[in-house]
């Protein structure tokens, strides 16, 4: 059974190596789109609908391969250590991944995490919906997408640039600064 996991812990390994680089959207919306409705389970024990936030806050998806893999710790560690930034932008983050929410509470408590991590394990239909589903795989490419008020697809991206999350928070400081009535 060991050398099963060691397969599998090296393919999975591979698998977000491989989601990781900067490429081309890996998904068929784009910006100006309405973002896919959904409720999911949420590691802070509550269940969460996109639609809900409508009319009230700007919402940042972070959808990442798999939990304790080198690039998704660093990028959830990276939305923690800057999570300053969007919520003064009265933006609210969410991790979004193919793991079941046993594992992604476990690696949300190892990290201190503050902001929930959604699970998307028992049909992977919100990758799918987002255009981000790596079939074969059962695991998310990383893509940020931020999302207005008005639950439109304002900004994306991919890759090494979702893990760095700037232009997710440069995103969501310039709908804070249109909310105010700024240009």
């Amino acid at each position: 059974m060991k050398p099963m996991r060691l397969v599998f812990g090296a393919a999975l390994l591979a698998a977000a190596a491989f989601a990781q680089g900067t490429a081309p959207l890996p998904t068929n919306l784009k910006v100006g789109d309405m973002a896919p409705d959904f409720t999911l389970p949420s590691t802070q024990g509550d269940k969460v609908t996109l639609s809900s936030f409508r009319g009230k806050q700007t919402v940042v998806l972070a959808f990442f391969p798999a939990a304790f893999t080198g690039g998704c710790t660093k990028e959830m560690q990276t939305y923690q250590l800057g999570l300053d930034k969007f919520k003064g932008s009265d933006a609210a983050v969410f991790g979004v991944s193919e793991d079941n929410t046993p594992s992604q509470k476990e690696f949300a408590k190892q990290l201190g995490l503050s902001f929930p991590i959604l699970s998307d394990f028992a049909t992977r239909k919100v990758a799918q919906e987002y255009g981000v589903l790596i079939p074969e795989m059962g695991i998310a490419n990383r893509v940020t997408f931020v999302i207005d008020r008005e639950g439109r697809i304002q900004f994306m991206e991919a890759g090494k640039d979702a893990v760095a999350i700037l232009g997710a928070g440069d995103a969501c400081s310039r709908l804070a600064h249109k909310n105010a009535g700024g240009q």
